[in-house]
């Protein structure tokens, strides 16, 4: 009789040490892929949701199909849209990357346009007085008194494409999600299990930094809760 091993990873163990020291790159280079594809995803969708929330604000007959559209685009399943942008995009990160855009637009788009509607319209009326024109008042009055609510949109889009991110394993880009993809596969306890953690490490990472990026340049909302 032999006993068991000594090594948690030959015990196959959830929990080993072992596993994040002969596994240090690979883990390293699955967070930073990670990060790349949540981070590109997030910020290109921010590019295009400015813009359509900003159309949807100037002429209200376009609010109804712009959130219709983007709402439509949250409802598609992960696996559906992926298989959808594949004639586009091939096996390759741009199909990752061009699906989490558009899961991220609902989000973005609705939280934006929300944020822009709350400008007070006296405020507008007080800056178009003092000679503000239309781009102006865009960018030094409505878009900074929207910033709360955008960034309430875009801590939520940011979450979601660390989560979503992992879905982009069965195409061979999911970051963290490839190892879980095959831990799962090969029932890899320790690999699953630390790929996950991390994966819910770098959602609570960002939604923390994105926190305090947003108390940062909106001290009014400080001033008004005290």
């Amino acid at each position: 009789m032999t006993g068991p091993p000594d090594d948690c990873l030959a015990r196959n163990e959830w929990i080993c040490g072992e596993y994040l020291t002969t596994r240090r790159q690979i883990l390293l280079d699955a967070v930073l892929q990670h990060l790349q594809l949540a981070g590109i995803s997030v910020l290109l969708g921010l590019v295009l949701a400015v813009p359509l929330a900003v159309l949807a604000r100037r002429w209200r007959w376009t609010s109804g199909p712009v959130l219709a559209v983007t709402t439509i685009l949250y409802t598609i399943p992960s696996l559906a849209m992926f298989s959808l942008l594949l004639p586009v995009y091939g096996l390759s990160a741009s199909l990752v990357v061009a699906g989490l855009v558009l899961y991220s637009l609902t989000l973005l788009v609705r939280n934006i346009l929300a944020g822009l509607r709350a400008v007070p319209e006296e405020t507008r009326q007080a800056a178009r007085g003092m000679g503000y024109g239309p781009v102006r008042l865009l960018l030094t009055v409505e878009l900074p008194l929207a910033v709360p609510a955008a960034m309430a949109g875009l801590r939520v889009a940011t979450v979601s494409a660390v989560s979503l991110v992992t879905v982009g394993a069965i195409v061979g880009f999911g970051g963290l999600g490839n190892l879980i993809y095959s831990g799962m596969n090969t029932y890899f306890k320790a690999q699953v299990l630390t790929a996950s953690v991390l994966c819910v490490v770098i959602a609570v990472v960002a939604d923390l930094l994105l926190l305090g990026i947003q108390r940062l340049i909106t001290p009014w909302t400080r001033a008004a809760r005290s």
